[in-house]
């Protein structure tokens, strides 16, 4: 590996807090696992759903009708209000990747959100 490099991946594991390179790669491999994860078909996968819209446009209600119909998929939601305007809602998620995308999709997608992320987790059974 070149000299540079080294250095900079030794700088990235400090900062990150890992003991050595070696949990550094572990947690790489393990993000990649999940990516997998979330492709796959046939088992639930976890994440959340991060939105931040104004209090005083209708997407609230939106959010609140795609929440009912995909009911099945939403564990937990958490509602914070920002300020005067703005909420932020955090929904975590658990069911088959591709209809947790969707849902985000949807729910990021919907005219008035200011910022949305779907950020993948998993349910923990599938990684050594």
């Amino acid at each position: 590996m070149d000299a540079d490099l080294l250095t900079l991946f030794d700088r990235l594991v400090e900062e990150k807090g890992h003991p050595n390179r070696s949990e550094a790669i572990r947690d790489l491999v393990r993000a990649a696992l999940v990516e997998r994860e979330w492709d796959a078909v046939g088992h639930d996968v976890a994440g959340a759903i991060t939105l931040v819209f104004s209090h005083h446009h209708p997407v609230g209600e939106h959010v609140r009708d795609l929440q009912h119909r995909d009911h099945h998929l939403i564990v937990s939601t958490v509602h914070v209000h920002l300020d005067h305007d703005n909420c932020l809602e955090v929904l975590v998620v658990k069911g088959p990747g591709q209809d947790l995308r969707r849902l985000a999709d949807h729910l990021i997608g919907a005219k008035g959100v200011k910022h949305g992320r779907l950020t993948l987790a998993t349910t923990g059974r599938h990684l050594p």
